[in-house]
């Protein structure tokens, strides 16, 4: 007789366990529900930029009355920032003079953040620069700056990291932009968004490694290169190492320690071990 009612409070529990689950995931903070449309915020950032106005469609319209920072700075790009439409494309950019009395050649460094919430749904400013003469001319071609990863010890040294490198002595001008390839292009990233994501572990990355989309807007930092960025840059990761031999092989071939040394084939170099000729040399000479 107690058993049909066991079973009816079996699936009455079942029933408001399931209820109180799919309750719960709205209950939640927006910070920690999982990302439903992973392409909305970069959908919405890229028509952003097709809905502004163009203040300049040459490079002699842009305004250079702030010189570039001494050190790397962070400007903010997106709705309300200057917008250029030059050859076909149309960019937020910055503009800078550059400073008269630095010592050529030097580097400017540059830092993209990461632009979202979770990591999966985040895209990145991928910068291109071009120099411009006395008379705003273009010296030499528009460079797409390669963007690497790099995770330090605060915020101000991670992010995606690149430089530029100024030579020309003609240069007087700085313009950074992001060109309509930096813009359908990415950026290498070491981390899986299962670390990072309320999905996890429905939708882990088994590689460990993915890549970050380019939008048109963000945050980037600019200016001279300073010691902590330099760093930054020198070290980043900018993309999935070869596979090696190993741990045991790479110290094998960089420390040749005789007892490492491979002693399948029967080596009578290895330690301990005589040569025959020396064993039979010893006998006979303990036999005289």
């Amino acid at each position: 007789m107690r058993q049909p009612h066991l079973v009816a409070f079996a699936t009455i529990a079942l029933t408001l366990l399931v209820t109180a689950c799919h309750s719960a995931k709205h209950l939640l903070p927006p910070n920690l529900r999982a990302p439903e449309n992973t392409s909305a915020q970069l959908d919405g950032a890229k028509k952003a930029l097709q809905d502004a106005i163009p203040c300049c469609t040459s490079f002699a319209d842009f305004s250079y009355q702030a010189q570039l920072p001494w050190r790397p700075k962070r400007f903010e790009l997106g709705p309300g920032s200057s917008v250029f439409s030059l050859n076909g494309q149309r960019s937020y950019f910055l503009s800078f003079r550059l400073p008269t009395d630095g010592k050529l050649p030097y580097r400017v460094g540059m830092k993209s953040e990461l632009n979202g919430r979770w990591l999966r749904t985040s895209y990145l400013f991928g910068p291109t620069v071009v120099l411009l003469d006395e008379a705003f001319q273009p010296l030499g071609d528009q460079k797409d700056i390669n963007l690497c990863e790099h995770v330090g010890w605060s915020s101000a040294t991670t992010g995606a990291f690149g430089s530029y490198e100024v030579k020309d002595p003609k240069a007087r001008y700085i313009v950074v932009f992001s060109s309509a390839a930096q813009q359908a292009g990415n950026t290498y990233w070491e981390q899986s968004p299962a670390a990072f994501s309320a999905e996890s572990p429905v939708s882990m990355n088994p590689s460990g490694s993915f890549k970050i989309p380019h939008g048109p807007d963000g945050v980037l930092w600019v200016g001279m290169m300073d010691k902590d960025y330099a760093s930054a840059v020198d070290n980043a990761v900018c993309g999935k190492p070869p596979a090696g031999d190993g741990l045991l092989n790479t110290l094998r071939n960089a420390l040749p320690i005789p007892l490492w040394t491979d002693n399948s084939a029967g080596s009578s170099n290895a330690p301990g071990n005589a040569s025959s000729s020396e064993a039979s040399g010893s006998d006979s000479g303990g036999g005289k």
